[in-house]
């Protein structure tokens, strides 16, 4: 099997990027494992976060590493939490302190549209000139209140407008197939797919 140091400190991520790559003869290994912690996130942007991470991972494990940066873009808060919403309500990070963050933010909004995005980023090694970036995006809207014990992060309040059900009321094999994280892992697999393919 060929191995990818996932840069990741979060065990949902981490399950997902496994549940998707093992298929295709990925073993993931989460840079904890290894004994590297999570670097500093200063951009501003989703993939220059993602590349920073893969880059760290690399560097300190020297093996090809995958890193993923996702957050909720929320249309009536100019795209907040963005690149924050791990920390939106500060530290330590926390799913329910963020959730409700959210709720008092959008108190009285009529627009409830948002999306999450995900961009991941795969280097061959830390230097890679050429490192590989997949998109996805999943739109919904922010409930009213949480829903659902499933997921993590915002998927109680991000609720999908086409199946009557917030991501955290989805099963995991649903949600596999429709999330951002999903649509960025299919462009990712496609791409491994033909730059292995006569290795």
């Amino acid at each position: 099997m060929r191995e990818l140091v996932v840069a990741s400190g979060n065990s949902g991520k981490i399950r997902e990027m496994s549940h998707y790559l093992e298929p295709y003869g990925v073993k993931v290994i989460p840079q904890a494992v290894l004994g590297v912690s999570e670097p500093e996130e200063p951009a501003l942007t989703f993939v220059e976060n993602a590349l920073i991470k893969a880059r760290h991972a690399s560097t300190h494990t020297g093996r090809p590493a995958l890193a993923d940066d996702s957050g909720l873009c929320v249309e009536a808060l100019a795209g907040e939490p963005g690149v924050q919403s791990a920390r939106f309500a500060g530290e330590p990070k926390s799913d329910g302190a963020n959730n409700q963050k959210l709720l008092f933010a959008l108190q009285g909004c009529t627009n409830r549209k948002a999306h999450y995005y995900c961009v991941m980023v795969y280097v061959r090694h830390a230097r890679d000139p050429e490192p590989v970036i997949a998109e996805g995006r999943w739109y919904g809207e922010i409930a009213m209140h949480l829903k659902g014990d499933k997921g993590f992060g915002y998927d109680p309040l991000f609720y999908l407008p086409d199946y009557g059900l917030t991501a955290a009321q989805i099963d995991l094999d649903q949600k596999n197939r429709i999330s951002h994280r999903a649509k960025a892992m299919a462009n990712l697999i496609q791409f491994f797919q033909n730059e292995w393919k006569d290795r």
